[in-house]
């Protein structure tokens, strides 16, 4: 018989024997059988001698003897005068059961119109590929250890910098916690400020994967409405005055587009004041503001310190960078790096050096110039396509999205099917309601593709919108 080599390093980690199995030979034997039937222990392996499979296992050396001998006689090993026990050659297979299929997250289709999607800047690329290799060439010693569950202090400083200048952010570097991602940022905030059952106000309609994650860690949702000035605070106040936690975007309110006015803004942190609670500013596309200047953070008025600030590099250079941020107050500070310590250690090095210096030398306003400019004439091309047919949409002061509502004659899944069919994406606005009456919409993105893409797009989607509507029904 040909040689398969001697036994494996440890063959007690592969048969656990426990008490409960019933008489440790009979354990033992039965181990041994399903390893050789399941093909872990391939024709020709020697299986360890007997005492030391006793010593490994834990178990008396007959019980070891005896299992052998039983296997031997059913034919599954072969015992070898001089040279001990070897699997057999022809001995039944048994296919291993097939794990049970589990579904992914249902990955969106990429079209113009999806949402979180960055615009492709080679300039930018080319750079941040130079300033990775330029620090790769020189790594420094702690890419080899586990750093500071915050993050880096140059990359901190340089994104503290950064808000102090571009957002009106009270910050040094020493509140900033760089995270893999706003999302991450929103969570380990959430946690350290919020226990299971406490109630939280949230915008209605909502950003869904806030409200998901709020929900997933125990947060009782309390839905506020969201009209003209932006969050409702007096409703807000009526429905739960002793709130924890107020979950907002108050710079470019997701979905509907709203910016918070001053009014509305010190009547939260007032009543964050009175209540003791916590704000979390989500300010997610700060950047993309067409109108002027960006808004000031909601952050830089507050004067009690109940504000956490939080944003991210997703939108403003691209998602599979996975960096975001979150400004905490010193109050949250020492909680949410306990749990970033226990969940994460530390956020990766690897990027740490090139984004510093992306940041500092001027790349990135450079860029966020480029692709606010980009975004704008994608924003114009969509809303011209879509002025076309009849869903109703203006250009937005800001972000990456709009909102198009239907006619009364048009619903809205029937308006996303055929938009999908002509290559336009859209979510239901209806769908990101928590509460209350749910209005009709199409949440179109308008990044990550060129201005003529979207134009395109919407024309045909417009067209086909056009063939659906009753005679006269518009225009």
């Amino acid at each position: 018989m040909e040689k398969k080599g001697t036994s494996l390093p440890d063959w007690s980690s592969l048969m656990p024997v426990r008490a409960g199995d019933g008489p440790r030979g009979a354990a033992l034997y039965r181990a041994l059988r399903r390893m050789i039937e399941g093909g872990q222990a391939p024709p020709g392996a020697k299986l360890p001698p007997s005492r030391v499979l006793a010593a490994q296992a834990g178990i008396a050396r007959n019980a070891v003897v005896a299992a052998f001998e039983q296997l031997v006689a059913e034919g599954y090993v072969e015992a070898r005068v001089g040279a001990g026990s070897f699997v057999a050659r022809d001995v039944p297979r048994l296919a291993p059961a097939a794990p049970k299929p589990l579904a992914g997250p249902a990955l969106l289709p990429v079209l113009p119109g999806r949402l979180g999607s960055a615009m492709a800047d080679p300039r930018s690329f080319d750079m941040l590929r130079k300033l990775l290799a330029r620090h790769l060439a020189r790594p420094t010693a702690r890419h080899l250890h586990y750093g500071d569950p915050r993050g880096a202090r140059p990359l901190r400083e340089a994104i503290a910098g950064y808000l102090r200048s571009a957002r009106a952010v009270r910050v040094h570097a020493d509140q900033v916690m760089v995270t893999s991602g706003a999302q991450q940022a929103i969570d380990i905030v959430a946690r350290a400020a919020l226990a299971p059952g406490d109630a939280a106000w949230i915008e209605n309609p909502a950003y869904p994967m806030a409200a998901a994650l709020l929900r997933g860690i125990g947060v009782r949702l309390v839905p506020v409405r969201v009209d003209a000035e932006g969050l409702d605070v007096a409703a807000g106040r009526r429905a739960a005055p002793g709130a924890r936690a107020a979950y907002v975007t108050p710079s470019h309110q997701f979905p509907t587009g709203v910016a918070m006015t001053m009014r509305r803004r010190l009547e939260l942190l007032s009543w964050a004041r009175e209540a003791g609670a916590w704000i979390i500013e989500d300010d997610y596309d700060s950047e993309f503001r067409y109108a002027g200047p960006p808004l000031a953070a909601l952050q830089g008025i507050d004067d009690a310190g109940r504000v956490v600030y939080v944003g991210t590099f997703s939108k403003s250079l691209f998602p599979g960078l996975r960096i975001g941020y979150a400004v905490l107050p010193e109050a949250l500070l020492g909680t949410a790096i306990a749990l970033r310590e226990r969940t994460d250690r530390c956020p990766a090095t690897i990027a740490d050096d090139a984004l510093t210096a992306f940041i500092a030398e001027g790349h990135l306003a450079a860029h966020v110039r480029r692709a606010r400019k980009r975004a704008r004439e994608a924003r114009d091309a969509l809303v011209a396509g879509l002025a076309e047919g009849p869903l109703v949409a203006r250009a937005p002061d800001q972000g990456l999205h709009l909102v198009a509502s239907p006619p009364d004659w048009l619903e809205e899944g029937r308006a996303i099917e055929v938009a999908s069919q002509a290559g336009l994406f859209a979510r239901p606005l209806s769908a990101m309601h928590l509460a209350g009456r749910r209005r009709a919409g199409l949440v179109i993105g308008f990044s990550g593709f060129p201005p003529e893409a979207f134009a395109k797009a919407a024309r045909e989607a417009s067209a086909r919108l056009a063939r659906l509507a009753p005679r006269r029904a518009w225009r």
